[in-house]
């Protein structure tokens, strides 16, 4: 049995780097803005606070920055200690009035999100009580005309009762109710449950996605070249990007991606075999690696990646299952391992969800927030799985700077998106120095989840479409849409007026409503911006 000090050490152990070694990064956990770990608000040092809410403190170094910036956990096990630090070191006045602007924001989006799912449920039952009386009037009709009975509050208390000549009956609970309005009612409220009312922000039905309406003539031209595309027995992957620069049909995203992400070959005979061998060779590495996550010194990789799961986009039931989180700890421990220069970072959890729901969509036609996994059979799931991973490793071979040591990957992007920012827009870059907002408080989690913290999920799968066909689109592309996206809030940006106010809307951008319009337009302007600079450096450069 360890001692008590062993117990203390077992999750804070000071050990050199080993392979699948965590590193913490800002921004990257839910809630996006926590007032009280928020760098910007701690104060240097043991001194006093000052009478009047003061301005927060650059971080010199990305050194500096990344440790006061670590997660609740990692300052220790006591909550008393955490809370004894805040205490000491925090402006309380600062504090106080960024929560109540949090809490009264949250408490706005809440009650208008209430009100909309109130009103479209209410239109679902007036719906569905509606078709149940005109069942009922019609079941009736037809007795009528066959001569079973006369009295249709007798002939409906002849179907309610549980025992009456023998007849089946949903439930005792259906006894004979006054009037056939009464009935229906009842008999509405005794209908199986339904899944639970999803939020807009985390739906995904949009256009290319489930729940479309009938295709337009365009759409469905488009989709038939597509099909003539990868139909073929050598598919032109360059002609493949440019159809697919503008949005992929949902019907073929799943082998589109996987056409474009380099995982499957342009030659047709060659797909299902290396299909074949890609599989087995994911579930060898599962059988190789993965008992070892309770190994020593595994052991905190393994952890961390347990408690970031819950958090990947817990508005959407999909990911609240339990077999869908199994899959996705081995999926991100297997890549973890096989890449000991960066290990897990948070953040990398959510690079998953994307190809996860594009690759269920292969087997389902239904929507895909309720659906449930397990009634799928366990070679689709394991194919899924599979797939996935292979496509998420793709994916973040072209951006693995962004998750070493330091993550120079994501300084460098930062800086540029900065010195982009200063030339296409220089009152929004005046705006956010004049109130000491440091793009690397913001654009941090922008370039490290590439955006998907900020966008619904819908629109996210839509921006991977593009980011498939560009070239470096995850890398390069990537920075000119971030500099549009900012850009596209402008108004917003100069109507703040201080450090907190900026720093809540930048981190709680409105866009639970955006679909694929508004991510096409983000863009168009994406692209325009690298049209203009992307060849000339020395333009935005100071």
């Amino acid at each position: 049995m360890s001692t008590d000090g062993n117990k203390k050490q077992f999750w804070k152990r000071n050990t050199a780097k080993v392979p699948g070694s965590i590193q913490h990064v800002y921004g990257a956990q839910h809630p996006p803005f926590d007032p009280l770990l928020h760098a910007n608000l701690i104060k240097a040092g043991n001194k006093p606070p000052p009478a009047t809410p003061g301005k927060p403190k650059k971080a010199t170094t990305f050194q500096e920055f990344e440790s006061i910036t670590s997660d609740a956990w990692d300052v220790g096990d006591d909550d008393d200690e955490l809370l004894a630090m805040a205490a000491q070191n925090l402006n309380i006045e600062v504090v106080m009035e960024t929560a109540n602007k949090v809490i009264e924001n949250h408490s706005k989006q809440q009650e208008k999100q209430r009100q909309d799912d109130t009103t479209e449920l209410e239109q679902r039952e007036e719906e569905e009580v509606a078709e149940v009386e005109e069942i009922d009037e019609e079941e009736e009709e037809d007795r009528v005309e066959e001569g079973d009975v006369t009295n249709p509050e007798l002939s409906f208390a002849s179907q309610s009762s549980p025992y009456s000549d023998g007849r089946l009956v949903k439930s005792h609970s259906e006894a004979p109710i006054g009037s056939p309005k009464d009935a229906a009612l009842h008999r509405q409220r005794s209908l199986p449950h339904r899944p639970p009312v999803i939020p807009l922000v985390a739906r995904m039905a949009d256009q290319n996605t489930s729940g479309t309406p009938a295709m337009t003539e365009r759409e469905a031209s488009r989709l038939d070249k597509f099909k003539q595309l990868l139909t073929g027995p050598n598919t032109d992957l360059e002609e493949l990007r440019k159809l697919s620069w503008s949005g992929i049909p949902r019907q073929v995203r799943p082998i589109t991606w996987k056409l474009l992400s380099g995982y499957l070959p342009a030659n047709a005979e060659r797909r299902e075999s290396i299909l074949q061998r890609k599989r087995q060779e994911y579930f060898g590495f599962i059988q190789q690696y993965y008992d070892s996550r309770n190994d020593e010194h595994h052991q905190d990789t393994y952890r961390q990646i347990h408690i970031d799961i819950p958090r990947t986009n817990p508005l959407i039931p999909l990911f609240q299952q339990a077999s869908v989180q199994e899959i996705f700890e081995r999926i991100l421990f297997i890549w973890a391992i096989r890449h000991p220069a960066s290990g897990y970072v948070q953040g990398i959890n959510d690079l998953v969800t994307p190809f996860f729901v594009v690759y269920v969509f292969e087997y389902i036609e239904e929507e895909v927030e309720n659906f449930d996994v397990s009634s799928l059979q366990e070679e689709a799931l394991r194919n899924i799985e599979a797939d996935s991973f292979w496509c998420m490793s793709k994916l973040l071979d072209g951006i693995q700077d962004n998750y070493t040591f330091a993550q120079p990957g994501i300084q460098r992007k930062v800086k540029a998106l900065e010195e982009l920012v200063s030339r296409i827009d220089e009152s929004v870059h005046r705006h956010m120095q004049q109130y000491e907002v440091e793009y690397l408080q913001f654009a941090f989690r922008w370039m490290n989840n590439l955006l998907m913290r900020e966008l619904p999920l819908r629109c996210t799968i839509r921006l991977w479409d593009t980011y498939q066909a560009e070239p470096e689109g995850f890398s390069h592309f990537h920075l000119y849409v971030c500099a549009a996206f900012l850009v596209r809030w402008r108004k917003e940006i100069l109507e703040e007026r201080d450090f907190q106010g900026l720093m809540i809307l930048l981190q709680n951008l409105p866009t639970m409503h955006w679909g694929n319009e508004e991510v096409s337009v983000l863009l168009a302007e994406a692209y325009r911006l690298k049209f203009a600079f992307a060849d000339a450096p020395n333009h935005y450069k100071r």
